[in-house]
């Protein structure tokens, strides 16, 4: 019998590995010979660099950089010298837990530090770069970030304009004279799983503004800064960044990153699956466990289980989800695609003996999933 372990974290409660650890000592107490491999997954967020680090045999690299608020920071990404490609997690420099609750408005904050990360990442000699854009503290279009690779924000007076999203209504003209020599010859990646226009209603600024900190009269504010950057992106570079499917993710990171990098937006799962072999490394199993800390309906759309379900379905493999919690019914996940599930919280007392005992109710779900198997 040949299991596949491919789950994702459960916040706050278990890392990936954890989580195999614990499965694997389940269902071998009651199925010895079991093969097991472990792949622990991440979907391109918080976590990422973690998971590419025990696959890929990266090394951390560390940075002084600039925070949301333009204070010196030290920060790090992974750099995989073998296949010169960078993984940078956005987060690590222009993220909302640098700052503090009262520090946090997206109205006065850079992505310049995700720019200085990319720059150091290009002179180590980095030819793709994939870039995780979840948990910013931003709403700046990436303007942060395209000034710390060259690029000047200008105003009708030719000032140069400080990288923050206050400031994106100002801009008239994005001046490209001084861009790193080596951008254009570099492959972008961003792992990008929302699909929010870059304004109106369903945008940056009115949907993840509230929660940066941004005050109403700010959102509005932001919200016609986006439209102009966007007008001016169409004026000088012919893009229309208003229809790219997520261009409004991470403050309009998600658009400045197709602009300015040339960047390809694609689901973090896909991204995290294609650098570690994912695919190859299950032909041949009976059984893929994965799992996260909530199965829902929103795990149907771009979370590490998708990924799996859909690697899983190509190969006729069957796929089976240990959760936190489930709140899909039992006929919702097998139409997903779960053959089979069970949710810690339906062994634990209360949320907090889910949480501090997850490990020895998975290793119980595993051994009662194994005796269910079992020939």
């Amino acid at each position: 019998m040949k299991l596949i372990l491919a789950p994702d974290k459960f916040k706050g409660s278990l890392t990936g590995l954890q989580f195999c650890a614990a499965v694997e000592e389940g269902v071998k107490s009651i199925m010895p010979a079991t093969e097991f491999t472990t792949l622990p997954l991440a979907d391109g967020g918080d976590g990422t660099i973690e998971i590419l680090e025990y696959h890929l045999n990266g090394t951390r690299v560390s940075v002084k950089v600039n925070d949301p608020l333009f204070r010196q920071i030290e920060a790090s990404y992974l750099y995989m010298e073998t296949i010169q490609t960078a993984f940078i997690e956005m987060a690590e420099a222009s993220g909302m837990y640098l700052l503090k609750k009262e520090e946090r408005n997206c109205f006065n904050t850079t992505t310049l530090g995700t720019g200085e990360l990319i720059l150091d990442a290009i002179n180590k000699g980095a030819k793709t770069i994939i870039l995780g854009i979840g948990g910013s503290a931003t709403n700046d279009c990436g303007m942060g970030m395209a000034t710390a690779l060259g690029y000047k924000f200008e105003d009708d007076q030719g000032k140069e304009l400080e990288p923050i999203g206050k400031n994106l209504s100002k801009i008239r003209v994005i001046n490209s004279s001084y861009v790193h020599d080596a951008l254009k010859s570099i492959e972008f990646k961003v792992a990008c799983d929302v699909t929010n226009p870059l304004y109106g209603d369903n945008g940056a600024a009115y949907v993840y503004g509230p929660q940066k900190g941004a005050s109403e009269a700010e959102i509005e504010a932001l919200d016609s800064g986006l439209k102009n950057i966007a007008a001016v992106f169409k004026k000088q570079f012919n893009s229309d960044v208003q229809n790219i499917q997520g261009a409004g993710a991470a403050g309009g990171m998600g658009a400045g990153t197709s602009v300015f990098l040339n960047a390809e937006l694609k689901s973090g799962i896909d991204l995290v699956k294609e650098l570690v072999g994912f695919d190859a490394k299950i032909e041949g199993a009976d059984f893929i466990i994965t799992g996260e800390g909530q199965l829902d309906s929103q795990t149907l759309s771009g979370k590490t289980i998708n990924g799996v379900i859909t690697s899983a379905k190509k190969q006729n493999i069957s796929a089976v989800a240990f959760c936190g919690s489930v709140s899909l019914s039992e006929v919702e996940a097998n139409n997903f695609g779960i053959s089979y599930t069970d949710a810690v919280i339906n062994k634990a007392k209360n949320l907090e003996d889910a949480m501090q005992n997850s490990y020895a109710y998975l290793v119980d779900m595993a051994a009662k999933f194994a005796q269910s198997i079992k020939k």
